[in-house]
């Protein structure tokens, strides 16, 4: 596949470039500043509270002490946070750049929706429940998912555009819902298993399974990365990015395929979490302005910062049990996503 040269021109859809109100340096700066104390965070606060020295003597001087085993029993979890908060934060960017949606989330193509559909097969048809099996379910579902959505998208006449995409997505998602609701309806056991997942959880993943998904993730990144001065073109409209010699489709497929390979694997993961990849671009997008050079990479950061501040949220409030990662998401993103929305200069694209 040859992809033609990014621009550099960072642009809007409104043909407005937005202010950025941090330089992209800074912007680094604090994304990754924010997203370490929020992994510090993560590791220290739970039903058992650590002091931070106790953190870093965890790692430096390993003294089998309870503060000790207390935190590296959060370690899974907290690599898991990262993994899947910078996923969705990517995806979430790359599908509101590349469908010219402010709305756009990694949902829209139908990702959770084939994912938990394949999820709920596997329970019902298979008795599937170890979370490994779960996992390798819920990426293929998310995988065939898109493929069909965006195969619907391009087939119809006008092509794969921003409207045919989000149409697609959403008969997509229509039809897995109705599929999930038949079988859950006839089949209890499956629908006691399918209500926890579906919830959305750190807590499910161990280093086996990240080790075997954490190459979809990588591959994911660089691809969303080698795309993301493409996404500039692209919110200009489909036939001012041709006249600046972008290949529209093969910008489309590179960036569709990244989404799969972020957002399927988060959500095989973790399960369906919202509010990451809706929110978390447009907070990024409000510090540095149109530039998806830098609002893809950020997004990254600032998604692992959210969903693991979300988490420990989630930790104190049910002390000392843990209330479920997605639903925090949902408590907390849902009103920052308001003010953002009532700033309009930070939702435009």
């Amino acid at each position: 596949m040859t992809l033609a040269p990014a621009p550099t021109t960072p642009a809007s859809g409104s043909g407005q470039r937005r202010r950025a109100r941090l330089s992209p340096a800074w912007a680094l700066v604090v994304c990754l500043g924010v997203m370490i104390a929020a992994a510090a965070l993560s590791l220290a606060l739970g039903a058992r509270i650590v002091p931070l020295d106790a953190v870093w003597g965890a790692f430096l001087h390993p003294d089998g002490s309870t503060d000790q085993v207390a935190v590296l029993s959060r370690v899974p979890t907290t690599v898991t946070g990262l993994l899947v908060g910078g996923a969705l934060g990517m995806g979430g960017a790359l599908m509101q750049g590349m469908a010219r949606n402010p709305l756009a989330d990694p949902g829209l193509l139908g990702v959770n929706a084939g994912a938990a559909l394949f999820v709920v097969l596997g329970m019902s048809l298979l008795g599937w429940q170890a979370p490994l099996a779960i996992v390798w379910c819920a990426l293929a579902g998310a995988a065939i998912a898109v493929v069909l959505g965006y195969g619907a998208a391009a087939a119809s006449p006008g092509g794969a555009t921003p409207v045919t995409l989000a149409l697609a997505g959403a008969a997509v998602t229509a039809i897995a819902g109705s599929v999930i609701t038949g079988i859950l309806i006839v089949d209890q056991s499956t629908l006691n298993s399918y209500r926890f997942w579906q919830l959305g959880s750190l807590t499910a993943a161990s280093f086996d399974t990240l080790a075997q998904l954490a190459g979809f993730l990588a591959i994911g990144a660089v691809l969303a990365i080698a795309c993301s001065g493409r996404l500039n073109a692209l919110a200009l409209g489909d036939d001012v990015a041709r006249g600046l010699g972008v290949r529209v489709g093969a910008a489309r497929v590179t960036a569709v395929l990244a989404v799969v390979l972020l957002c399927g694997t988060a959500t095989a993961l973790a399960g369906p979490i919202g509010f990451v990849g809706l929110a978390v671009p447009h907070a990024v997008r409000f510090l540095v302005g149109s530039d998806y050079r830098w609002i893809v990479p950020l997004s990254a950061a600032g998604g692992a910062a959210f969903l693991l501040v979300c988490d420990v949220i989630g930790r104190i409030l049910a002390r000392p049990g843990v209330l479920e990662v997605g639903i925090v998401t949902g408590l907390v993103g849902a009103p920052v996503f308001i003010v953002l929305l009532r700033r309009r200069k930070a939702i435009g694209l």
